[in-house]
């Protein structure tokens, strides 16, 4: 089975390819660098020949709010155009939990990639997952005033990447969900707390503050905000293991 994988050589893109080609699968992971490019075409019809399930994992190089609903529409259109002449039998993409739910310019633009696939006719499955904890110092950054980290108190289950991709891997090789699946880590707790942990542990002296009133992204949250409202699967890999495996690689 001949599976293609957009974003093929990204964080989650390069652990997916891995997987599947262990797997024995034949895995082309494209990408701009291959010549593969969904926001120009480039590539494209040539990549797709004969691919069974295609997995989009790309992601916009800007997070302002126009650049990136254009590129998440641009390359959403352009994708599933040339899986339709393909004859592409499974359309996998990697989404995020509670999008709809949450206000900000990013979750807008994943949100207009998801009405697209659903719309195109290709069978599709859509992985929600929650937060990466490779990002948590990205968010503490992105929080930071000075010495000082505000988040909002609400609950948060972040996933490593390495179950990410074994998700989405597994996604690949089923039939077609027609729907969203969801995945989050196997630990829920406040924000604040999980990434007062993170910093802890790396040696960040930055103290965190529970602010109810501090933004996520630029957009407001409440408890469940960032979390499944229902069923879920969940990864195997906690914060404290993350870490362990984190350290050991450094």
């Amino acid at each position: 089975m001949k599976i293609v994988v957009i974003g093929g050589t990204g964080l989650i893109g390069s652990k997916t390819v891995a997987i599947l080609r262990q797997g024995g699968h034949e895995v082309l992971a494209a990408s701009p660098n291959s010549g593969v490019n969904t926001i120009t075409g480039e590539g494209l019809k040539e990549a797709l020949a004969g691919a069974q399930v295609v997995i989009d994992l790309a992601n916009s190089p800007s997070f302002e709010d126009k650049a990136v609903l254009e590129f998440f529409e641009t390359s959403g259109r352009n994708l599933l155009a040339a899986e339709a002449a393909a004859a592409v039998r499974h359309h996998v993409a990697l989404s995020i939990v509670a999008i709809d739910r949450t206000d900000n310019g990013y979750f807008r633009a994943k949100v207009a990639q998801e009405k697209l696939i659903k719309t195109s006719g290709i069978p599709y499955t859509i992985v929600r997952s929650t937060q990466f904890l490779e990002f948590l110092g990205g968010i503490a950054d992105s929080s930071a005033d000075g010495n000082i980290v505000r988040l909002p108190p609400v609950l948060f289950q972040p996933i490593a990447a390495d179950d990410v991709a074994a998700s989405v891997a597994d996604v690949a090789l089923a039939p077609p969900h027609d729907g969203i699946v969801e995945i989050a880590g196997p630990e829920r707790a406040p924000f604040n707390e999980i990434v007062a942990r993170y910093l802890k542990a790396v040696g960040d002296p930055r103290e965190v503050v529970s602010d109810p009133e501090a933004r996520y992204w630029g957009g407001r949250v409440d408890e469940h905000s960032l979390v499944p409202l229902g069923e879920a699967g969940l990864g195997r890999i906690g914060l404290d293991e993350w870490l362990r495996r984190s350290q050991a690689a450094a």
